[in-house]
């Protein structure tokens, strides 16, 4: 465990960080593969060549978002995090510590609700994934994004720039 206090994310936390918001955004952006494949298996067809691939393609995505959320997770254990921003009021620290475990906890979420319902066809996880939890996602992404550019711009902190550059 990290004892020293650290003034800004190691680059592996960075890289790690975005990464994972690279792999995010393709998924919640680019759906439609696994959208096509999904609309083939309800009507009873036989997916084709292109939408299999395409479904695959989001699915190991989703994987890889899994597989580095816990790399990430274990070196936010090691290396520990940045102490919150002393200016913030007492509010929005309870706002970005709920944001925070919300992303991390659909970090985790998401994956998995996608792998029961793809590999194993668990219909209401898809459901789930798809519906209920990438609307959640969205809204926390929104809130994280506001709260780094409030950060940046009205607080004038330095906690945009500690998980770009570092220090």
């Amino acid at each position: 465990m990290q004892s020293t206090p650290v003034d800004a994310y190691s680059l592996p936390q960075r890289l790690l960080h975005w990464g994972v918001a690279l792999l995010i955004f393709f998924n919640l952006l680019f759906p439609d593969g696994m959208n096509e494949w999904h609309r083939a298996m309800r009507r009873g067809a036989i997916a084709s060549a292109d939408q299999v691939s395409a479904a695959n393609i989001h699915a190991y995505a989703g994987i890889a978002i899994l597989a580095l959320a816990i790399v990430r997770v274990c070196l936010r254990l090691v290396k520990g995090a940045p102490p919150v921003v002393s200016q913030e009021p007492a509010i929005f620290r309870l706002v970005a510590k709920v944001v925070h475990v919300g992303l991390y906890a659909f970090i985790f979420a998401m994956p998995v609700t996608g792998i029961a319902a793809y590999y194993f066809g668990v219909d209401p996880a898809g459901s789930l994934h798809a519906d209920v939890l990438k609307v959640i996602l969205w809204a926390l992404i929104a809130a994280h994004v506001a709260g780094a550019l409030v950060h940046q711009f009205y607080w004038k902190s330095n906690v945009l720039r500690r998980m770009t550059i570092g220090r």
